[in-house]
């Protein structure tokens, strides 16, 4: 029996047309879409419950995503195409990663150039968004169980990922699918209420600058008094950050505040080292430390202890049990 592919339109470039570049709407954009896919495959096109340009994507978008593809799972899908936009395409993959974990088969894909020509009536003469396309639903059919990125003739475990060029087509960098990677295996279901609640995650990223600690302190001091859910501060290299007692006394605060701080780096690639005598302090401090595969990653794991955890304690308690 051939398997159904179903593949979901979520907005971005792949989809537009004119000039400046605009998104075609999806009940015209689905017709011309379902007309480009190889005839061997058995695929049912399907608009996202949100289209929108990535850059404007938040969490919610993509639970309504993840719940979409949970729904299709109980009408007998198990094989998925997601198209969206480059810009927020990482946190996406990452999010559907720690949500459906290794329920189904999923790739997502987009393009740097639109499917479609400028008028919209035929395929682009120069495009990449067939490639990218083609390259998914062959792919989706043979790979493991997991959710997985494609682009330029690469496919990524999809929690790995990283943009790494604003219009290149090869664009995208992370762990190739073929390459051992620990993933995440457990779905995580999505009911009505974890996507009101995604609404009001609040999170704050700071990559720091080489300034003195007494110019860190007042950046921290006035992040304490509204924080955040979560704070990521980007240190150098491994992670490191120079701190005195009051740094760390504003750590602190920041825990009482319901915010937990998360130790990260700036650094691309490479894990986190604590063994170094200037990060000693975050043994006994109220930090967490980014034991994540990637950026975007994090964020998708801090979105998940924020649903699954209704406190700051329990995050902290159970940060690396995820």
């Amino acid at each position: 029996m051939m398997k159904k592919i179903a593949l979901i339109y979520m907005g971005g470039t792949f989809g537009c047309i004119g000039e400046p570049l605009m998104p075609m709407p999806e009940q015209d954009f689905l017709p011309l879409l379902g007309k480009v896919i190889p005839p061997h495959l058995q695929v049912e096109c399907f608009a996202a419950p949100s289209i929108k340009d990535s850059s404007a994507c938040t969490a919610t978008d993509w639970l309504k995503l993840v719940q979409q593809i949970q729904q299709l799972q109980l009408n007998g899908f198990q094989h998925f195409v997601i198209i969206h936009g480059t810009d927020t395409l990482s946190y996406a993959a990452a999010t559907l990663a720690r949500f459906l974990g290794h329920s189904c088969h999923a790739i997502i894909t987009g393009s740097q150039y639109p499917l479609l020509n400028i008028e919209g009536n035929d395929t682009r003469e120069f495009t990449d968004a067939i490639g990218n396309l083609y390259l998914a639903l062959e792919q989706v059919l043979s790979l493991a169980s997991g959710v997985y990125l494609a682009f330029h003739q690469q496919i990524f475990h999809a929690q790995t990922t990283l943009k790494a060029h604003t219009t290149e087509l090869d664009a995208f960098v992370g762990i190739k699918a073929e390459q051992s990677c620990k993933t995440t295996a457990d779905p995580f279901v999505i009911h009505n209420e974890h996507i009101e609640k995604a609404a009001q995650l609040s999170m704050l990223n700071l990559m720091l600058q080489p300034i003195a600690k007494e110019q860190l302190i007042m950046q921290l001091k006035n992040l304490v008094a509204a924080p955040p859910d979560f704070l990521v501060l980007q240190g150098f290299g491994t992670g490191n950050i120079a701190v005195n007692d009051e740094i760390l006394a504003l750590f602190d605060a920041f825990y009482q505040k319901q915010c937990l701080p998360i130790i990260s780096t700036q650094v691309t690639f490479g894990q986190l080292d604590q063994r170094y005598a200037v990060s000693s302090w975050i043994q006994s401090a109220k930090v967490l430390v980014n034991d994540c595969h990637s950026h975007a990653d994090l964020y998708a794991k801090a979105l998940q202890m924020y649903l699954k955890y209704p406190t700051h304690e329990q995050w902290f308690e159970h940060w690396h049990q995820h």
